[in-house]
This record gives structure tokens, C-alpha cells and sequence, in this order.
């Protein structure tokens, strides 16, 4: 017997692969537990009121006013695309990748194995 293998004696396998893993009640999620918005999204509305308290101002907007100039704020909405998953964005990221092409580098080229004097070398 192979060390990695258990004896099928008084084995009790479950029905459903699966059923060990997840509730009974629970319907079965497959997407990955750590989410990009849980990781990188800033702070829910309870500690952006703690923070603007402890700087003395009744609002996002009241903040940004004093904080940032008006002569660079941008006078209309952003164009942005739709939003991806972080699994999406991987992905695209991954075939613009494929696209680089690895050349042969000349740089250097004609001073391989040169003999350098050393009253030269003293003054590069």
C-alpha cells in the first residue's frame, strides 16, 4: 500500500463531494473569497463621518473645497469604461503580455573580451 492511500474499511464517504465544504442552507459560491473591492475600496460611511469629525468638516465635498484647488478640478464627469473583475482585468493584462517579442541585445557589442590598460580603466 502507498503510503498516501487510507484503507476503504469503515470509510463513511459523503453522497455529494461538496455537501463537507458548504451548508446545507447555503447555496454554493464559486467565485473567489478574497474580493478586489474588500481589499482596495476605501472606508464605509461610518468612518468617513468618524474622519471628517476628528478634521472638522460636515462633508466629502466641504473637505475637497479647502483641499484642492478649484483650478485643477475637472469641470465635467470622468469617461471611464465599464468596471472589470479582478479576474477579467488578469486577463487582459495577460494577452497584452503575450504580445511582447524578446530580442537579442547589441548593446555592448565590440568590447566583448577587449583588453583594457590599466591607466585607462583608472580614469573611467
Amino acid at each position: 500500500m502507498i503510503v498516501t492511500e487510507m484503507p476503504e474499511q469503515g470509510l463513511v464517504r459523503p453522497k455529494n463531494p461538496l455537501a463537507v465544504l458548504l451548508d446545507s442552507d447555503k447555496k454554493a459560491s464559486l467565485s473567489h473569497p478574497d474580493s478586489f473591492a474588500r481589499r482596495h475600496i476605501g472606508p464605509g460611511p461610518e468612518e468617513t463621518r468618524e474622519m471628517l469629525n476628528v478634521l472638522g468638516y460636515s462633508s466629502l465635498d466641504a473637505l475637497i473645497d479647502e483641499a484642492v484647488p478649484t483650478q485643477i478640478r475637472l469641470k465635467r464627469p470622468l469617461h471611464l469604461p465599464a468596471a472589470r473583475t479582478e479576474h477579467d482585468t488578469l486577463s487582459a493584462l495577460k494577452e497584452i503580455a503575450a504580445q511582447n517579442q524578446v530580442f537579442r541585445s547589441y548593446i555592448g557589442m565590440g568590447y566583448h573580451d577587449c583588453f583594457t590598460p590599466p591607466v585607462i580603466q583608472r580614469n573611467l
